[in-house]
């Protein structure tokens, strides 16, 4: 049983968002799925402990609510934030066990908000950078140090290209690179599921970038090989609780 005395929201109330639960839980209401939106999550990383109270309540909706499944989504995705909510988010294991069953079976439909769950079910099995991160190749830019010679080294893949480059501010991205894409035999980990899923689903502009993601690059600078979705996650992965 949830204590929401102690349930702190992103405005430092403790008894609104247990109304607002209660409102969307008889009806769809619009603008309270808006509030409760901002009161369970502030912009970037911020989560309330209301966000993570609210969750399994969410989850129980989520079949049937697009606006309850983004929620809950959304707040899973920052659930590697500074919250001091660890014990609700171990009492929340089986609705967020649920909930990526939902998830699953909802990409599987192919549907058009596909990224955001697939992010979404990243975040649940733990997979809080990539989450945060992934894009759907379209024009996406990934900049990280070369891990030999320290350089910066931007990562395009999308309809720019897929090259490792050095960027310069008035030239543009010089001394290109091509990339050199994962076959899926030889993926593993987080990846080969990621490829293995969007394949699954025939999102194929999003396994191949995923290829790419988790592919190697050739720096521009020293030559050296390296694999991108390591170097990236090394530089850029966030600070976990």
């Amino acid at each position: 049983m949830v204590n929401w005395a102690q349930m702190y929201d992103c405005r430092l109330d403790v008894d609104r968002v247990p109304e607002l639960l209660a409102l969307v839980e008889r009806e769809d209401d619009a603008e309270a799925w808006t509030e409760l939106g901002y009161r369970l999550v502030l912009e970037h990383d911020l989560l309330s402990l209301a966000g993570l109270a609210a969750l399994p309540r969410l989850v129980r909706l989520a079949a049937g609510s697009t606006r309850a499944r983004h929620l809950a989504g959304a707040i899973m995705e920052r659930a590697a934030s500074h919250h001091d909510g660890d014990e609700l988010l171990a009492g929340s294991a089986e609705a967020i066990a649920e909930f990526g069953a939902l998830l699953d079976r909802h990409l599987q439909s192919r549907p058009a908000d596909y990224l955001l769950t697939f992010r979404a079910l990243l975040a649940v099995q733990e997979q809080y950078h990539w989450a945060n991160v992934l894009g759907d190749f379209d024009d996406d830019f990934y900049e990280l140090p070369c891990p030999h010679c320290a350089v910066e080294v931007t990562i395009a893949i999308g309809g720019y290209g897929r090259y490792a480059a050095i960027r310069d501010w008035d030239l543009g991205d010089t001394d290109r690179r091509d990339l050199r894409p994962s076959p899926a035999e030889e993926l593993s980990g987080v990846g080969r599921w990621m490829h293995e899923t969007a394949k699954r689903d025939g999102e194929d502009v999003l396994a191949e970038g995923i290829s790419h993601l988790f592919g190697k690059a050739e720096c521009p600078s020293c030559a050296s090989v390296f694999t991108i979705a390591d170097e990236y996650e090394a530089a850029n992965c966030p600070v976990l609780r």
